[in-house]
């Protein structure tokens, strides 16, 4: 497995990256500015192989393409993990491990999505297994989100038929003081989008009635809850299903457009 190294730490009152390692095809690039230059902050794209050049990404035999993030998050400091979704290809089995270790003070941002994969080919949820595991450590040991997604194609039915019309699932996971605005805000978001969309009018009053009152009820394109978790709910989960890809990124762009304040620029813009 290659491996790569980025140590992000306070030089004369700002944020820089002093160490950065790679090997190849794992490749870091860190842009010199991203966003005004009095935000304090260091922005790392990663590059690796894609889909179509790696053969194992394709599954040969019963080999699983696998990635691993570990991230320690210091004091009063903040990391955005924002990437584009996984998109596996047809008969791939992919599996990614991100283990995250926080203090009190600390803040996180995980977006974690996955795509049914290449559609325009008709390419439909036909991958053979994807998995991924996103856990939170508080003080170095103690848990404080531990969580795992599997999607894997049955005996009796296919990944596809379980889906049924989403194309995407997401998760998206605030947490820590820096994020308490954008955690209350997609709370409420996302409550009421989803008030919105999970009633329906009911006669011609135009009044709005309850899903189980209308058997015509269309499955919505657009599906969000939000949860909290850890002491004091100090954490906010929002788990999304979609039909495209488009609309979630619109959600992205909108639910977190207020961290261009942290960040230099508003993530999926």
């Amino acid at each position: 497995m290659e491996t790569g190294k980025v140590v992000v730490e306070r030089v004369g009152g700002k944020s820089a990256a002093i160490h950065c390692y790679s090997k190849y095809p794992l490749k870091f690039i860190i842009p010199n500015k991203v966003g005004p230059s009095q935000i304090d902050a260091v922005w790392i794209y990663t590059i690796t192989y894609g889909g179509g050049i790696v053969s194992v990404y394709k599954s040969v035999e019963s080999k699983c393409s696998e990635q691993v993030l570990e991230a320690r998050i210091g004091s009063d400091a903040l990391l955005a993990v924002i990437p584009d979704p996984v998109t596996c290809f047809s008969t791939a089995k992919y599996s990614q491990t991100q283990v995250f270790k926080v203090f009190p003070s600390s803040s996180l941002l995980i977006v974690d999505w996955i795509t049914s994969g290449r559609y325009g080919r008709g390419e439909k949820w036909d991958f053979e297994l994807y998995k991924s595991t996103n856990n939170i450590f508080l003080d170095a040991d103690e848990p404080l989100f531990l969580d795992t997604i599997l999607l894997e194609q049955g005996r009796y039915s296919s990944i596809a038929e379980r889906m049924q019309d989403y194309q995407v699932i997401a998760m998206v996971i605030l947490l820590g003081p820096k994020l308490k605005f954008i955690q209350d805000q997609i709370q409420e978001n996302v409550k009421n989008l989803m008030s919105q969309q999970l009633r329906i009018p009911s006669g011609s009053s135009g009044r709005y009635g309850d899903i189980d009152d209308n058997p015509f009820f269309t499955r919505p394109s657009f599906l969000a809850s939000c949860s909290v978790f850890g002491p004091k709910g100090r954490g906010v989960v929002v788990r999304i299903a979609a039909m495209t890809t488009e609309s979630v990124y619109s959600f992205l762009q909108c639910q977190l457009s207020g961290l261009d304040s942290l960040l230099g620029v508003a993530p999926y813009r």
